[in-house]
């Protein structure tokens, strides 16, 4: 009896020891995986034609070069980068002062945008002008685009951040529409009105995800909109709504969960907007849209269903392909031959993979595209910082207003041409 209680009271701590331990082993293997700490940091990939212009950049934007280390603990999770900025957008973010204007468009309907004055000379003592387009239901309130403002406000830029039409909460519709995936006509005005009241400022053009979509279709429209720009930078951008539709229905990296949650954000706004959109007393109103779309509304799950009952009718689209292929940038991207850079982060969990064959294609073709692809960043997150805590600026805040100031000096050195020989250079 003795030695069968002595073999139990050794044997029994040791198998509960092993089952700790493997319970450890299996939280540390989940934490390892979840958090891809295992994942190196390194410079960011960069795809473009060996140029004048890109030897230039190389040299002028050591952010393009330089390793990008986001924060040890949890800045290799593009999920988690990702949330944070969805959730907070920036830690420690500033408060710019800026001047609301009221553009009226042509069919009734208010835009909006916010204008920052300069807080500082530009490097190149020039006038210039950043004119930005945010991300989906966003504006110029939002944390991670008054960061940036700040930020380019510092560096001797005027800012015009371009409120979405029905996203800001406090200001109404005048007309049954709201802004859509694709539609520049907000945007258009804004630049034309900076373009009249600073008759000699240039444009740098900022386009953050849906907004990025915005920026380069508005430019490849008319080669009269890149009149007095210098250059685009589009980060975080799908490129075509046609192609994203498919991989943002499936599981792998949580897409769907993604979807679900831009829906629900997207049904908030339409719904608090629902008098002037779906109002009987409204004879503006589309007339393909009723009252069974705004049923369908409520039970909607994805950004594809409420596009499909209620977006694209705002411009008279008879279906979901049709508005999908018509509003994406993907067949304007060849028509801009301003200095382009456009930015991804491999571990976007919105932006399938496929999706980069796009500027990767793009920019192994023209002179004026870069492509950057860093390893880490997420949807818009791209935070920096030591070990847990971020810092308040980000990489990609740094990135844009580095390579706008590279292209500024690169007007101020590089042969001028005419503007016909540009596009002529341009096309080849």
């Amino acid at each position: 009896l003795k030695m069968s209680a002595i073999l139990e009271t050794s044997e029994l701590p040791a198998v509960f020891d092993g089952v700790k331990l493997a319970a450890v082993a299996a939280v540390l293997y989940v934490i390892v995986r979840c958090l891809n700490l295992k994942s190196p940091t390194a410079p960011p990939e960069l795809i473009y034609q060996d140029s004048a212009l890109a030897r230039f950049l190389l040299k002028s934007c050591p952010l393009l070069t330089k390793e990008y280390i986001p924060p040890l603990i949890w800045g290799k999770s593009g999920h988690i980068q990702t949330a944070l900025y969805g959730k907070m957008g920036r830690v420690r973010s500033p408060h710019p002062y800026g001047l609301r204007k009221y553009l009226t468009m042509p069919d009734g309907a208010t835009a909006t945008f916010d204008l920052f004055e300069p807080r500082s000379e530009h490097c190149t003592a020039d006038d210039v002008t950043m004119v930005i387009c945010p991300g989906i239901a966003n504006h110029s309130e939002k944390q991670y685009i008054r960061t940036f403002v700040d930020y380019a406000q510092k560096n001797g830029y005027r800012c015009a951040v371009l409120n979405h039409l029905g996203a800001l909460p406090n200001i109404e519709l005048t007309s049954p529409r709201m802004f859509t995936y694709g539609c520049t006509w907000e945007f258009g005005a804004m630049v034309n009105y900076i373009k009249k009241t600073y008759p000699q400022t240039q444009l740098v053009v900022v386009g953050f995800s849906l907004g990025g979509n915005i920026v380069c279709k508005y430019l490849g429209e008319s080669q009269s909109n890149q009149e007095r720009v210098l250059c685009c930078v589009s980060v975080c951008q799908g490129y075509s709504a046609l192609r994203a539709q498919e991989t943002f229905m499936q599981w792998d990296h949580c897409r769907r969960f993604y979807n679900f949650l831009m829906a629900d954000n997207m049904k908030k706004i339409i719904l608090s907007h629902r008098q002037v959109l779906f109002g009987d007393n409204n004879m503006k109103k589309p007339q393909s849209l009723s009252d069974a779309d705004l049923g369908k509304l409520y039970t909607a799950t994805s950004l594809m269903q409420i596009d499909d009952n209620v977006m694209r009718k705002f411009h008279g689209y008879s279906s979901l392909k049709e508005y999908y292929e018509e509003e994406s940038c993907l067949q304007y991207l060849h028509r801009i031959y301003v200095p382009l850079l456009l930015v991804n982060a491999a571990d976007d969990p919105l932006v399938h993979e496929s999706l980069l064959s796009i500027p990767r294609a793009l920019s192994e073709k023209r002179e004026n595209v870069m492509h950057v692809l860093p390893l880490h960043g997420g949807h818009l997150g791209f935070f920096e910082g030591s070990v847990l805590f971020p810092e308040p600026l980000t990489w990609m805040d740094k990135l844009v207003v580095q390579y706008a100031n590279a292209i500024c000096q690169w007007e101020k050195t590089k042969p001028h041409c005419s503007d016909s020989e540009q596009a002529v250079s341009g096309q080849e």
